[in-house]
């Protein structure tokens, strides 16, 4: 590859990735641009505009000016030309940059608060105990990059700052010109704080879905990721509980169905069941696999499972069904053989019982259970519960 083209193709990545980190921009609309004219020695407080939600940095500008001068441009125009904050350099480099092209013979001091209370005390003592930031040595004109985000003092949720100026003429009144632009990151600018994430997330962990799950995390964050795409906060909060209720429902239901969420969802509800059913909590585990087949999720095994808790609670025409539907989904599925095999003991059908015992008798139910083995020990789980026993030691002598 000659010189040409790797500089050619340097410069286009630089593009491409200087395009990729373009992630907000310059809020010209919601620009602070005020003139003020200070008598000699005095203090005055000049409040910026509202910064919109979202505002994670901000230029500002300050120009001392004589009695007639006008500025030479704004600082909107010079911000044009740079795509984002860190285009900005934070050292004299960009000072420099950014600094109106013309000033007064006239300095001040100043600084920067975040409430209307001490920036008033300001102007009736003149501490700067309580500023985010100050600038002591006399100037006739300042410029500067502050990052809200990175700042203990301003934060992301200010939504003004008070610039107070000190006056260092001793005799004449001067001219102040202060100019703010607020950077706003577009996703910030939805309104979707840390808070207001948790807030959501919060109210979807109590959600009747999410209960049903043993790990409701991945389903309400996919719940939150819709929300946020779909509304910006304020629009959120205005909707009604019952318009708020009907977001979660279809959200909830659209997240329910993606595949891995689904997934996980039906794993956990198999987990649960197995957990119960060792409990011997049969009527708590039949919910639990009645959700899954209802969703159309079910295995061979499901069914094999809740026709096993329908077994041992006596409701022995609900166990047929599930039974006979597990082996039409599978008729290789020895557990939903033996489960029909014990549905026909217990109900009195001891023929049919018998053909199935002797026919899988040598095999095993799962790689490491014979046949035999779970026969005999289901055969003490039903005495315990109270099932019909008297053919389960003929049943039993079969397999000598």
């Amino acid at each position: 590859m000659t010189l040409k083209k790797i500089v050619l193709f340097l410069l286009f990545a630089f593009s491409l990735n200087s395009f990729a980190q373009k992630d907000g921009y310059w809020d010209k609309e919601r620009a602070t641009t005020k003139e003020i004219i200070v008598s000699a020695r005095d203090r005055i407080v000049l409040k910026t505009e509202d910064l919109p939600v979202g505002t994670t940095e901000i230029v500002y500008r300050i120009t001392l000016l004589d009695e007639n001068q006008q500025m030479a441009n704004s600082l909107v125009s010079v911000l044009k030309s740079i795509p984002d904050p860190t285009g900005i350099s934070q050292g004299s480099a960009g000072a420099v940059f950014l600094m109106s092209k013309i000033s007064g013979d006239d300095t001040c001091t100043y600084s920067l608060f975040t409430s209307s209370d001490a920036a008033k005390k300001y102007i009736e003592d003149g501490k700067i105990d309580k500023a985010c930031y100050s600038e002591e040595e006399p100037l006739s004109k300042d410029a500067k990059r502050l990052s809200l985000d990175k700042s203990s003092c301003l934060g992301q949720n200010i939504s003004n700052i008070w610039f107070g100026f000190h006056s260092k003429n001793w005799l004449l009144k001067q001219k102040i010109v202060l100019e703010v632009v607020p950077w706003v990151d577009v996703k910030l600018n939805r309104g979707w704080n840390q808070d207001n994430k948790n807030e959501i997330i919060s109210l979807c962990k109590t959600s009747t879905m999410a209960q049903k799950m043993a790990n409701s995390d991945d389903f309400c964050v996919c719940i939150l990721d819709k929300i946020i795409k779909q509304y910006r906060y304020t629009e959120f909060q205005k909707l009604l509980q019952i318009e708020k209720n009907k977001v979660y429902k279809d959200f909830g239901s659209a997240c329910y169905k993606d595949a891995d969420i689904s997934k996980n969802v039906f794993n956990d509800l198999r987990k649960e069941a197995s957990a119960l059913i060792k409990q011997q909590k049969y009527n708590e585990a039949i919910p639990k696999l009645s959700t899954i087949i209802n969703e159309g999720k079910a295995t061979a095994l499901d069914y094999s499972s809740i026709g096993y808790c329908y077994i041992l609670t006596k409701q022995y025409e609900k166990a047929l069904k599930f039974l006979q539907e597990g082996e039409k989904l599978d008729n290789t599925e020895l557990l939903v053989k033996l489960n029909l095999a014990h549905l026909y003991l217990v109900s009195n059908n001891y023929s049919d019982a018998k053909t199935i015992y002797k026919k899988y008798q040598d095999q095993n139910v799962t790689d490491s259970l014979s046949w035999k083995d779970k026969t005999k020990s289901d055969f003490v789980i039903f005495q315990k519960a109270g099932l019909p026993s008297k053919d389960f030691e003929k049943v039993l002598k079969l397999f000598n």
